[in-house]
């Protein structure tokens, strides 16, 4: 029953962010690549404010997954460089911090292109 309700959290949260997604595109008039960057500077900011982390706690994958998951590594990377390194870390922990998540997409788009043609629509 407990990974039930893991999963029943994660699916929630998840799914509200993409309802919110949706509504987005639906009811204004931004296009979905704004709508993507604004999800990435929602997260970045509730991250760098330290409300992202519970709700990361609360749904795990619901919550990391999305852009917002992915502008708020971008955030605790640069909040970890900084701590270490100075003010360098400004520019460097993020990419430090989203690099694994950046790595795979960039092997999985490789692997895809080279196992399937693209067609003309």
């Amino acid at each position: 029953m407990d990974v039930f309700m893991e999963f029943l959290k994660a699916f929630l949260v998840g799914g509200a962010l993409c309802a919110i997604g949706e509504v987005l595109i639906v009811y204004t008039k931004l296009t979905p690549a704004r709508i993507l960057t604004c999800f990435v500077v929602a997260g970045v900011i509730l991250g760098a404010l330290g409300w992202y982390r519970p709700l990361i706690e609360f749904a795990g994958a619901g919550a990391s997954v999305p852009l917002t998951g992915f502008g708020n590594i971008l955030a605790e990377g640069v909040r970890r460089a900084v701590n270490e390194k100075g003010l360098i870390g400004i520019f460097t922990g993020g990419l430090t911090g989203a690099a694994g998540g950046i790595t795979a997409a960039m092997i999985f788009a490789l692997l895809c292109a080279l196992l399937f043609k693209s067609k003309e629509k």
